[in-house]
C-alpha cells in the first residue's frame, strides 16, 4: 500500500473553459475508477461504481476516486432496456485507470458463444495497464474470463450462468455459491447488489470500515455483506405467517462482547434451536456462528482504525476474548494480524 496525497478541490469549470483540465486528464491524488461500457450493458450495474464510489470521502470531506465511463466507441451505447447510453469517453480512458470494473453486458455474442473476445474487443482490454485491479459486475466475469484474466484464479458470477460459465471457462476456479470473490487484484461479483457489495468492500479495503460505513449510509445500502455468503437464499424474507431472525440479530449487535449462545438466539424468538438455524441460514445465507464471527471481525476492525485500545481491550469488546483468538480470526478473515491492520488504517495519509 502506498500513501497518496489528499487531493485539493477545484471550482467547476465548463468543458473547455480556460485552465480546465482536457478531458481524459486524471485528478491529481485520486484513485481513478474507470467503468467500461461495453454494447447492451445493464443500466442498473453501471451506475453501481459512480454511485458508490462517487459518495466516499475522507474523514475531511474530500472526494476519495475520481469515476469516469468510458465505451469501445464513444457515442450511443445499446442499453439492455428500452433506451440507449451516450458515453462521450473512449478506451483511451483505460490507460489511466487505477481500477477497471466491467459490468454486465450481452454484446458481442461471441463471449457468451464460445467464451473469446473479438479483435476489436482485445485490443480494448489490451489497454488496461499491468498491476491495475480489475473487477467484475455480474456476468461481466464472462469478458475478464475470455480476456485471459480468470485462468487459474477463484472468481465469481451471477448463479443463473454458473454452468455456461463452466463449459466456456473451465480454467477458472468457479464458486458460483458465494456474493463476490477478491483475489487480490481481479475481483469478481455475482449479480445486481452483490455488485453494490464488491464496491462497498473495495472502498473498505482502500479506506477502512470508517469510510466504507459512511459512503454506505450515503448510498442507503447495507454497509457490510461478507463476499461468502451465499447468492441465493430460498427464502429471503419470511412469509408472515412465521417469525424471522431479525430481533435476534439486532440483540446480538449489541451484546458482541458478551459470550452468545445459539440458544440464547433461539429463545430470543421463541424458537428451538433447530427451528432458529434453519430459519437464520434461510434468511441470512450463513449459519449463526459463522454471522456472529463477522459481526465480531467488524467491530475488531472499527476498534482497531478508531481507537488505541491494547489489543487485548479490543479483543475482549469485540467478543473474541483474548488477543491470541482476535488474531487467529482477523488473519482467516484479513489476511494480516491485528497489528498490521491498525498500522495501516491508523498511520498518516490516505492509504489504498
Amino acid at each position: 500500500m502506498t500513501d497518496v496525497p489528499t487531493p485539493t478541490p477545484t471550482p467547476y469549470a465548463a468543458p473547455g473553459a480556460p485552465g480546465t483540465p482536457k478531458p481524459g486528464t486524471p485528478k491529481p491524488g485520486r484513485h481513478r475508477v474507470v467503468v467500461l461500457a461495453l454494447p447492451d450493458v445493464i443500466p442498473f450495474e453501471l451506475s453501481i461504481p459512480p454511485r458508490i464510489f462517487g459518495r466516499a470521502h475522507s474523514p475531511s470531506g474530500e472526494p476519495l476516486y475520481e469515476v469516469v465511463s468510458c465505451t469501445p466507441v464513444p457515442g450511443r451505447v445499446p442499453a439492455n432496456g428500452d433506451f440507449d447510453i451516450h458515453i462521450e469517453r473512449g478506451p483511451e480512458e483505460l490507460e489511466h485507470a487505477d481500477t477497471v470494473i466491467v459490468p454486465a453486458a450481452y454484446q458481442p455474442s461471441e463471449v457468451y458463444e464460445d467464451g473469446r473476445l473479438p479483435p476489436g474487443l482485445r485490443d480494448v482490454f489490451a489497454r488496461i495497464r499491468p498491476g491495475t485491479r480489475i473487477a467484475s459486475i455480474c456476468t461481466g466475469s464472462f469478458f475478464l474470463a475470455a480476456a485471459g484474466l480468470l485462468d487459474g484464479r477463484p472468481a465469481t458470477t451471477h448463479w443463473w450462468w454458473a454452468d455456461h460459465f463452466r463449459r466456456l471457462f473451465p480454467s477458472v476456479r468457479l464458486d458460483p455459491d458465494v456474493l463476490y470473490v477478491d483475489d487480490g487484484d481481479v475481483l469478481t461479483s455475482a449479480g445486481v447488489a452483490a455488485g453494490i457489495d464488491l464496491c462497498v468492500h473495495i472502498v473498505r479495503r482502500d479506506h477502512g470500515a470508517a469510510v466504507a460505513n459512511d459512503t454506505a449510509r450515503r448510498s442507503v445500502v447495507p454497509p457490510h455483506r461478507d463476499g461468502g455468503q451465499a447468492q441465493y437464499v430460498h427464502r429471503p424474507v419470511p412469509d408472515d405467517r412465521a417469525h424471522g431472525t431479525s430481533a435476534a440479530r439486532a440483540w446480538a449487535l449489541t451484546r458482541l462482547h458478551e459470550p452468545i449462545r445459539l440458544r440464547d438466539l433461539a429463545d430470543r424468538e421463541s424458537m428451538s434451536v433447530r427451528t432458529f438455524t434453519r430459519r437464520f441460514r434461510e434468511e441470512v445465507g450463513v449459519s449463526p456462528g459463522q454471522w456472529l464471527t463477522a459481526q465480531r471481525v467488524e467491530r475488531a476492525r472499527q476498534l482497531l482504525e478508531s481507537t488505541e485500545l491494547p489489543m487485548d481491550q479490543v479483543a475482549r469488546d469485540a467478543g473474541f476474548g483474548t488477543a491470541q483468538s482476535m488474531r487467529a480470526h482477523l488473519q482467516s478473515a484479513l489476511g494480516v494480524p491485528p497489528t498490521s491492520y491498525r498500522r495501516t488504517f491508523r498511520g498518516e495519509g490516505v492509504h489504498i
